[in-house]
């Protein structure tokens, strides 16, 4: 049975807009996925804060206000925000240069990039310039994710062996190598496989048992607790820390103290581009994952919101000392499948979660690093779009080579060098394809008003008449292409006494164009070829209308093509009679 959509939750329709139509029957969906994301969240927002290079309490500490401030603003009525595996890298890749890992400066720039991104995020929604999403492709997007993913994977590696980093030979290792490292070994490839079998065969064996597809698949995404929970009951039952296991060590109970400090002006300017890079990215992928839930239920979402949303987020994050958060979508999908309605679920989350710090936080001290270290790698493998690279390349292989040179800047370059470098690939693809447009001599279809490609289709052409249909923007980059084209066909058909520009397909003309078309038609006048146009949307005709070349050198415009053929053929054959 389809939702209906009237008893859907209003999505996009500005800010606190589900409070205020609320339903009571919405409130049973929203409780019980609030407090299943917020079971899922607690390792995941661990795992992230070691990512970013932070105390694992930190993830904790951002995924309280963030989700408050999501809901206040935010359009979207199934995301979750929080620390995500993308802004918790960027976050340790940005800052690294700048601080020690760890040390409280390190700390104090992650709050600082969170409240900078949050201000940012907040300022464009007040402007109004969610249109930002569409500055990254999608291969951009796909790449840096992808290349990202892959740093990440290696950066845990270490974790998986109970090291801090890799040695510097094999040999190191086998010298260097303690019970702590078996212990470490031993935890973390039976959850890795547990993890792995989770996520891809879990759900199908528990709908094979008989239970309900949703219930089977959210079962399997709240794996990772399974081994969150086994992890910490064999390292107390055991005391694997005192044999060596490393562990997240000291927890503090209790809600976060913000200790504020004000870095100079000069350690403000240098996070000011770690700031918009990290707004960037997190506001196109919160879009996607938003713009994807919302067609689920076939509701919408607003992208000017979006950004309001992510900033009071980011500041929320801020203020309770966390680090940059976004919408993630494992969170998300967990916090839909759960039967989430409206962002109270988010809001009941952050609430289940200030009552864990309030209670049983110490007990986490316990858990491996191992164990967030799985819960990181198979959150992340599947980030590597292996698939859409094949797809890609497939169907255009500049955007294929745009996707993985992005990717690969990624991994060399840093975040930073990956995304300049994906973002310049893909304006200069745009404006290669834009210097070679298509430029089709068409002819009638016989016995009919249809105009096609004489190249491709079996059409009619008049003697004198050469008709061009322009596919493209007339501007700067490729104005000389458009010439030599219109010259060769004009070669190619030297009768020709009147040249037909169909601009059916033309939404701007720069003052290259034009001056190209002005030259162009004052050499043809002389030759006593009549230039017409076609087809002219209204804006370009807005555009043109005070012009001289419209007003001087253009002999006629027609709003059909087929109208032109018939006036313009017509002409001609009356031509000749009427000099006799």
């Amino acid at each position: 049975m389809r939702d209906n959509p009237r008893l859907q939750p209003p999505g996009g329709e500005g800010w606190l807009a589900w409070l205020r139509h609320y339903r009571l029957d919405w409130l049973s969906g929203d409780l019980v996925a609030g407090l299943v994301t917020a079971i899922m969240i607690i390792p995941q927002s661990m795992a992230y804060a070691m990512l970013a290079g932070l105390p694992v309490q930190i993830g904790l500490y951002a995924s309280l206000l963030p989700l408050l401030g999501y809901a206040l603003f935010g359009s979207s009525m199934s995301m979750s925000v929080g620390p995500v595996a993308v802004t918790a890298l960027m976050t340790a890749a940005l800052l690294g240069p700048m601080a020690a890992l760890g040390s409280a400066e390190y700390l104090q720039l992650a709050i600082w990039l969170a409240l900078l991104s949050g201000v940012l995020l907040f300022v464009l929604g007040l402007l109004r310039m969610g249109f930002l999403a569409n500055f990254l492709s999608h291969p951009v997007i796909s790449g840096f994710i992808s290349g990202a993913s892959l740093l990440i994977l290696f950066s845990q590696l270490p974790h998986l062996l109970g090291l801090s980093s890799f040695p510097a030979t094999p040999g190191q290792l086998l010298a260097d190598w303690t019970l702590g490292n078996s212990l470490a070994l031993a935890i973390g490839l039976p959850g890795l496989a547990w993890l792995i079998y989770a996520r891809i065969r879990l759900s199908s064996h528990l709908q094979q048992l008989g239970l309900a597809p949703a219930l089977a698949t959210l079962l399997a995404r709240l794996a990772p607790i399974l081994v969150v929970v086994l992890g910490l009951v064999l390292t107390l039952l055991g005391n694997l820390d005192q044999r060596g296991l490393p562990v997240v060590g000291s927890l503090p109970a209790g809600l976060p103290s913000l200790v504020w400090s004000t870095p100079g002006l000069g350690t403000i300017g240098m996070l000011l581009l770690p700031a918009a890079l990290i707004s960037l990215v997190s506001f196109v992928e919160s879009v996607s994952i938003a713009q994807s839930l919302a067609r689920r239920k076939r509701q919408s979402i607003d992208p000017d919101q979006e950004l309001l949303a992510l900033g009071a987020a980011n500041v929320g994050s801020a203020l309770t000392g966390g680090f940059a958060v976004c919408g993630g979508f494992s969170r998300s999908g967990v916090n839909i499948e759960a039967g989430a309605n409206t962002p109270l679920a988010g809001v009941i989350s952050a609430a289940v979660i200030a009552l864990i710090l309030l209670s049983i936080a110490p007990l986490f001290a316990a858990l491996p690093l191992v164990v967030l270290a799985v819960v990181i790698l198979v959150a992340v493998a599947p980030l590597i779009d292996i698939a859409g690279l094949r797809r890609t390349w497939r169907y255009d292989r500049r955007e294929g080579v745009t996707l993985l040179a992005t990717a690969v800047g990624v991994i060399v370059l840093g975040i930073e060098g990956g995304i300049v470098l994906g973002v310049g690939l893909s304006i200069v693809t745009q404006l290669w394809r834009g210097s070679r447009p298509h430029v089709a001599v068409v002819g009638r279809v016989p016995g009919t008003h249809y105009f096609r490609n004489t190249q491709r289709h079996l059409v009619e052409i008049e003697p004198h008449l050469l008709a061009l249909r322009i596919d493209e923007n007339i501007f700067f980059a490729n104005t000389r292409a458009i010439e030599r084209t219109i010259l060769q066909a004009l070669r190619d058909y030297p009768d020709t006494r009147d040249l037909l520009l169909i601009l059916s397909a033309v939404n701007h003309i720069d003052s290259t164009g034009l001056d190209m078309l002005s030259e162009l038609s004052e050499g043809l006048q002389e030759k006593t070829i009549g230039v017409h146009l076609a087809e002219v949307k209204g804006p370009v005709m807005d555009q043109l209308s005070d012009t001289d070349w419209l007003t001087g050198q253009v002999d006629g415009v027609f709003p059909s093509t087929h109208i032109a053929f018939n006036t313009l053929s017509g002409a001609r054959s009356a031509a000749p009679e009427q000099k006799q």
